[in-house]
């Protein structure tokens, strides 16, 4: 949904224009998965698919929310009355960035919100990301807050951290804010220093496919806090802050010193292998030699993840499995897991061939037909009108 008919969306909801609109995007991460709050290296892209939303200025301590994409009402709710872990509907995602802000002391009145949102929902891709940078960049700007887009980034993952009860890391949300066209953010997580790396696939004849499984996940739900919590326990046991402290020549001693913690060894292989892997794609395309070579570590990314992290599923690993018997260049799992998107490196003359093959395979297999698209990376959150 486009700009204008969000504005005019909102002026049928509540009666007048809106002072603004904007746009925030979800995102796909190239490589460094579940690093990000193991205080890791990352390495996503913005994608086109965005969340946009119209808003304006109330001064009566009022929010009221609405979704173009739901079939319900506007919602209405008191700021002096948000609390965290009180929502358990999409509403928790722009209400808790509006306790975020207000947390931090920034003065947020109240705002009308109409909201629609492009990118898939559940597919891996931060739609919930999407949705609470949208909110926190429309009401900096309403609010002349002066914050930076890294700084919209922390408050929206302490409102999902905290308000919406996720223990996502921070990727997802600086991705959303601060990514370039054209560029994938190479991301320290653990200084949020960054660095654009030029990625123009199609200057290569390549193309990234992205293939929405259809099953969804939730990073509130129980498997992915646990793992964040064995990664904790892993650095505890090696006597370090966060696993981005061990050396990637160093994991071998390091993996012999947690003894019989099979379940954090292996935790901990990922993770540190993992970052490793971010600073080889970093590497190769900085160099600018030949991006086919990034296509193997996705694809060993993918069996970190699968064998070590554990949160592939038999879908993702059919999309995985079936591309790469077609002739892809790399392929992996990509998003916290359990569901979600892959994403696929393929020359451009293999795209309808391997896209038609995975297709093939989820039919015979009887799942769901799988979403296939294109991804190319995009601008990050700005104001559209």
């Amino acid at each position: 949904m486009g700009a204008q008919e969000v504005r005019d969306g909102f002026a049928a909801l509540y009666g007048a224009q809106p002072e603004g609109v904007w746009a925030a995007p979800g995102r796909v991460n190239l490589i460094g998965e579940h690093t990000d709050y193991n205080d890791g290296f990352v390495m996503p892209f913005a994608l086109p698919h965005t969340a946009v939303a119209a808003v304006s200025r109330r001064a009566d301590g009022v929010l009221r929310l609405h979704s173009a994409d739901l079939d319900a009402g506007v919602a209405e709710l008191r700021l002096d009355e948000l609390a965290p872990e009180s929502d358990r509907n999409w509403t928790a995602y722009p209400a808790g960035v509006v306790w975020a802000l207000r947390e931090a002391g920034h003065q947020v009145t109240g705002a009308d919100v109409h909201l629609a949102s492009t990118v898939p929902s559940g597919g891996g891709l931060s739609s919930s990301a999407a949705l609470e940078v949208v909110v926190a960049l429309a009401l900096g700007d309403l609010f002349e807050l002066g914050l930076q887009p890294w700084q919209l980034a922390r408050l929206c993952q302490r409102a999902e951290n905290v308000y919406v009860g996720a223990p996502t890391g921070i990727m997802d949300q600086t991705a959303s804010a601060c990514c370039e066209a054209g560029h994938a953010l190479f991301l320290d997580t653990r200084d949020l220093s960054q660095k654009q790396i030029p990625l123009d696939l199609a200057a290569e004849g390549l193309r990234l496919l992205v293939v929405d499984t259809q099953v969804t996940h939730a990073h509130s739900g129980g498997e992915y806090g646990k793992r964040r919590a064995g990664c904790e326990k892993g650095a505890a046991l090696l006597g370090v802050d966060a696993l981005r402290d061990i050396p990637y020549g160093d994991l071998d001693a390091a993996l012999a010193r947690l003894g019989d913690e099979e379940e954090v060894r292996r935790l901990v292989r990922h993770v540190v292998t993992e970052d490793q892997r971010v600073e080889r794609v970093v590497s190769l395309l900085e160099a600018g030699g030949d991006t086919r070579a990034v296509g193997p570590i996705l694809t060993e990314g993918h069996a970190s993840l699968r064998d070590d992290f554990r949160v592939s599923c038999t879908e993702l690993d059919l999309v995985v499995d079936t591309a790469l018997a077609g002739g892809a260049l790399g392929a992996r799992m990509t998003g916290g897991g359990f569901g979600g998107s892959a994403i696929v490196l393929v020359e451009e003359s293999d795209v309808e061939t391997i896209t038609k093959a995975v297709e093939n395979a989820f039919a015979a297999a009887g799942f769901k037909a799988p979403r296939v698209f294109e991804a190319v990376p995009a601008a990050g959150a700005r104001r559209v009108s």
